[in-house]
């Protein structure tokens, strides 16, 4: 049986659901074992639960499927197999409802899950198998707060960490506390760069070790320095993370940056459902802060910053950037404002450090020689290729396309080579003019917004009303509203056309 589906909510403890005193449950037999997590509940009558099961379920059963006679002679193993069905399926714990079927739970049951290690709860005649239910995922509930408060406050301490003056080993020390282990920073050609936390909390911590357990935490270490080379950029395909186990103690890689070489690595007791979020979290963080020593990279950057600030031309500092043409990238989030974490995040994986955020919109420099690609999430224009002295038609390129990819809903559009009609008119006049065109609806980003998406459909109230999550006599409204207040046919294609080039302006 392959290993039970984990749902996207924390387990719930087997002891924390016996501790509700309004169930009134009680463990008659299994192992009493404190790691006993539930999943879910679920309640079958069938006398062979096994197709039925996925794997971490309380299951509940009043005994209506068991035939009269059950654990003796003939049928003497009877509730043998269903046990051993049950722990085949990968079933968490049984609970046993006392009434209307059974006055008390068949010993032959309480053996059976005792020999199997299947812990077995008895259930009270005055609590229903959907309040036993009900409590289950009410904990998980509680359960699932609890990890996003977690997580959330782990985020927060690890944006702190890296604003301090040694933001790596910060980072470091807050993520191995965080995840109760230890976080190691990798460099290109394997070397341990920085590390924090610890790999046992016996004795080891105590300076006390035995030479069992100092064997344990080398192996341990290795094993993770051979977990940082599978994500290590090696060519196509290389993966950005990988996990593995050893001898107990999770173990986890992830790649920083594009094609950096360096490598987080985390290695802890245990892995709770946020520790990846708040391991990834990290990696984005410490992707930015290695990015700035590599090859001087952070000292060439600011030189030329310094250059053009004194009034050199782009073309004279864009070799201390690179070589060779760049485009220009505008991207917008699908989601919500971008903030300086996810838009350096976002430099990274199309591999420049050259990012700037201006209010919704990031912008980035990226070399020629790394073609920008599609981001998931992201919505994103990309110019033609230019040399630095283009680089201020590049940036109109860049806004254009962007315009044309949120229009038709393309995560990304490249500026072609053939013009068109917008190129005869010079940027600043056509912005002047739709600035001009729209006037009567730039107050309300709910109307533009309708009517350039209702333009892109084709007039679909339909589709425009789904593409916005509004209802279609929204979408009539407010259409109705702007013919009005633009004082425009809306059904002439002349004048369709005229307000499409408008809002397309970036």
């Amino acid at each position: 049986m392959p290993d039970p589906a984990v749902p996207p909510t924390p387990p719930v403890p087997l002891e924390s659901l016996l501790a509700r005193e309004d169930l009134d449950l009680r463990q008659i037999a299994g192992p009493a074992d404190a790691g006993t997590v539930i999943h879910w509940a679920h309640t079958s009558e069938m006398a062979d639960p096994y197709p039925y099961l996925l794997g971490g379920e309380l299951l509940l059963t009043a005994g209506v499927h068991v035939p009269e006679g059950a654990g003796s002679g003939a049928r003497a193993g009877y509730f043998d197999d269903y046990v051993a069905r049950i722990v085949a399926a990968g079933g968490a714990a049984l609970g046993f409802g006392v009434a209307p079927v059974f006055d008390t739970v068949p010993p032959a049951l309480v053996t059976a899950c005792d020999a199997q290690g299947l812990p077995l709860v008895e259930v009270p005649p005055r609590t229903t198998f959907s309040g036993v239910a009900r409590a289950v995922w009410q904990l998980m509930a509680q359960a699932r707060l609890a990890e996003l408060r977690r997580v959330t406050e782990a985020q927060q301490s690890l944006a702190a960490a890296a604003s301090r003056p040694d933001p790596v080993p910060s980072v470091l020390r807050q993520l191995a506390r965080r995840v109760g282990g230890r976080a190691v920073l990798y460099g290109p050609e394997g070397a341990t760069i920085a590390s924090a936390g610890r790999l046992a909390r016996t004795g080891t911590e105590a300076g006390t070790a035995t030479g069992t357990e100092t064997g344990a935490a080398t192996g341990t270490e290795e094993a993770l320095a051979r977990l940082a080379d599978v994500v290590r950029p090696s060519g196509p395909g290389t993966p950005t993370s990988a996990t593995d186990n050893q001898a107990g103690t999770h173990l986890a890689a992830y790649a920083l940056g594009a094609g950096q070489g360096f490598v987080l690595g985390v290695a802890a007791p245990r892995r709770d459902p946020g520790d990846h979020t708040i391991a990834s979290v990290a990696a984005v963080l410490l992707s930015l802060l290695t990015g700035e020593h590599q090859s001087g990279t952070g000292a060439a950057r600011s030189s030329a910053l310094v250059r053009l600030l004194l009034g050199a031309p782009p073309a004279d500092v864009a070799g201390l950037l690179g070589s060779g043409p760049w485009h220009v990238v505008h991207a917008r989030p699908d989601a919500r404002a971008p903030d300086p974490v996810t838009a350096s995040a976002l430099g990274a994986a199309l591999g420049s450090l050259l990012v700037d955020l201006a209010q919704d919109v990031v912008r980035v420099l990226v070399p020629a020689d790394r073609e920008p690609a599609a981001q998931p999430g992201w919505t994103l224009g990309v110019s033609a290729a230019v040399a630095p002295a283009e680089w201020a038609s590049a940036d109109t390129q860049a806004g254009r396309a962007l315009a044309r990819a949120r229009a038709t809903r393309t995560a990304l559009v490249r500026h072609g080579e053939r013009a068109g009609l917008a190129d005869l008119v010079t940027p600043r006049d056509a912005a002047d003019h739709a600035r001009m065109l729209l006037a009567p609806v730039a107050d309300s980003p709910a109307l533009t917004e309708t009517l350039r998406t209702w333009l892109s459909l084709h007039g679909s109230w339909d589709r425009t009303a789904v593409a916005l999550s509004v209802h279609r006599n929204t979408v009539r409204q407010r259409i109705a509203r702007c013919a009005a207040l633009l004082d425009a046919d809306l059904d002439d294609p002349d004048v369709r056309m005229e307000l499409w080039f408008a809002l397309r302006r970036p």
